[in-house]
């Protein structure tokens, strides 16, 4: 009998019959959407649970990030790196920025502020770094640079919901972060995202940005777009941020279970927890020595998933390789970046993902790579 597939994520969901009774009373008021109650009572949760001043739901973590941007009234030129989702770029390319690449770190593959400076000039405007599988970017030193050259950050934290540095949520660093809760994330809300903000002007720029640019039933001031988050999955993040506590002990098991059968090969290299920080598990990278091992990723993810594992190149391609960037860009100009997207699996992690399943894993990839 074949093995069950295991995929590289699975999203956590609430009891069933916990979301069905909530979504009830739907029927009989027939408010689905337009900022109803249930997407109130989630951002007044959200705040809360993440000790924020101001949250602002959005349809999804693309739009928060568009939306954040615009907000900000930003023009010229916006510091990120390759190394992250397409969405982070597109959203600066789609708000008639110029993104600018700076490599990333090999340790924890966010910015690597020391090369930042030498980046910025009369057109930048901005600073979107990106923290990367939970991982933080060097937050001290941002704000050291952003404050000298007089320019705004908004965060990409759409990986750390539920992370925190030195007791605070990593949310709440920056102008701005934008966080995502997509179905694959800590955090879902099916599909959503969400803007974290200190400036009241700020929500009131949101409110209209998100509303087609409607700002009062009789004012339409500004040119927006819909972004806003219908009942059903507000109802559906309500439910999950009741449990999310205990689906982060449950990732953290995971996480360890898999450092303590991998830990030690050589030409594997492991994730590791920064210090002050509170990680929410959201991936386990491994990046993997071609030359210490004698075969290469590409290699290990194809016969893993012949085994019906299936983990992810991820980033890969990087951005300043994908197709619709190749000929912009080169990622000759970010050597780290380009050689951790060329070495990097994630493997499977989610709070569900049994011991078994785990085993498993390792044994399969122990076998590849001749363990």
């Amino acid at each position: 009998m074949d093995k069950k597939s295991i995929f590289v994520t699975r999203p956590s969901m609430p009891p069933y019959e916990e979301y069905v009774k909530r979504i009830k009373p739907l029927w009989d008021k027939r408010i689905l959407t337009n900022m109803g109650e249930h997407h109130q009572t989630l951002e007044k949760c959200l705040c809360s649970y993440l000790k924020a001043n101001f949250v602002s739901l959005m349809t999804n973590g693309h739009m928060a990030l568009e939306m954040a941007m615009q907000s900000m009234n930003l023009s010229g030129e916006v510091i990120t790196t390759p190394f992250t989702f397409v969405s982070t770029v597109h959203a600066i390319k789609r708000t008639n920025l110029t993104p600018v690449f700076c490599d990333i770190n090999e340790n924890d593959f966010t910015i690597d502020v020391s090369k930042i400076e030498s980046l910025i000039n009369k057109h930048t405007c901005a600073i979107v770094p990106v923290h990367v599988f939970g991982r933080i970017c060097n937050v001290e030193k941002l704000s050291e640079i952003a404050k000298k050259y007089d320019l705004k950050i908004i965060y990409d934290a759409s990986h750390t919901f539920g992370a925190t540095y030195k007791g605070e949520h990593i949310a709440n660093f920056g102008d701005i972060s934008t966080l995502s809760f997509h179905a694959t994330k800590v955090f879902n809300t099916i599909e959503g995202g969400a803007v974290v903000y200190h400036d009241e002007t700020v929500g009131r720029e949101l409110y209209s940005l998100k509303n087609f640019g409607i700002r009062s039933e009789n004012v339409i001031d500004g040119i927006g777009a819909n972004a806003k988050m219908d009942e059903f999955r507000a109802i559906m993040g309500i439910c999950n941020l009741q449990y999310i506590d205990s689906e982060l002990k449950k990732r953290q098991m995971v996480h360890d279970k898999y450092i303590e059968l991998l830990d030690g090969i050589e030409g594997l290299v492991l994730p590791y927890i920064q210090k002050y920080v509170k990680s929410n598990y959201a991936y386990f990278p491994v990046l993997f020595d071609s030359d210490i091992l004698g075969c290469d990723r590409d290699l290990i993810y194809g016969k893993l998933m012949e085994k019906g594992i299936y983990t992810r190149k991820y980033f890969y391609p990087l951005i300043s390789d994908a197709d619709c960037y190749r000929n912009i860009y080169s990622s000759k100009e970010t050597p780290i970046a380009k050689k951790i997207s060329d070495s990097i699996l994630t493997l499977p992690i989610y709070a569900d993902l049994t011991i078994e399943d785990i085993v498993r894993i390792c044994k399969e990839l122990k076998s590849i790579i001749g363990m």
